[in-house]
């Protein structure tokens, strides 16, 4: 009775790991929480049915968990489609900036600089970088990154083609460029839900 509580034991930590090797690398990648989610507990059945029928993960995963996570992110968030998504999400995370400056000045249109359109062009090219290459650094961090490399980009700009505005963007343009990243966040929400209900690692 002893070796049999051992053994289930040992077997479920090692599920465990593997869940949690998993969830590092597609994290690592980039992928969407709800996607990551749904992964998970696609991955957390399999090992339940191996479980019961007496295999072990190595049987689900094979001899490297790593390969193994690679092969299903390639497979579940294709390079296409994370283009796709970040084809919404930039113009939206403009779109929010924007916003700020907008409500900041309390102005319905915005007078645009060199040194603002460099600045904004320097957080959505670190943006896109790190998601294609990297995996995600989260958004502030990514703004973060993008206020370091883009303000000095700005201070120069500003410098070179004067600070006066190049033109103004009407309220409603902002708002155009937030619209298909709100569309994302409501899907993911949604997704989020359904892969909660269904599954949960802690």
């Amino acid at each position: 009775m002893t070796t049999t509580t051992t053994t289930t034991t040992t077997t479920t930590t090692t599920d465990e790991r593997v869940l949690a090797i998993c969830r590092a690398n597609w994290e690592y990648r980039g992928i969407d929480d709800a996607t990551v989610r749904e992964m998970l507990a696609e991955l957390s059945a399999h090992l339940e049915d191996a479980g019961a029928a007496g295999r072990g993960p190595r049987e689900v995963v094979g001899d490297d968990v790593k390969a193994f996570a690679a092969s299903w992110a390639r497979a579940r968030q294709p390079l296409r489609r994370r283009a796709a998504r970040l084809a919404a999400l930039v113009p939206a995370m403009v779109g929010l900036l924007m916003l700020f400056s907008h409500l900041l000045w309390r102005t319905t249109a915005l007078p645009v600089t060199a040194g603002r359109l460099a600045l904004i062009a320097a957080i959505a090219a670190v943006t896109v970088t790190v998601e294609l290459r990297s995996g995600r650094l989260g958004l502030r961090k990514n703004w973060l990154v993008g206020a370091v490399v883009g303000l000095p980009v700005a201070l120069v700009a500003d410098r070179l083609a004067g600070d006066g505005p190049l033109f103004a963007l009407p309220l409603w343009v902002t708002l155009l460029l937030m619209a298909p990243g709100a569309a994302c966040v409501v899907v993911d929400a949604r997704t989020r839900r359904r892969a909660e209900r269904g599954f949960t690692v802690r």
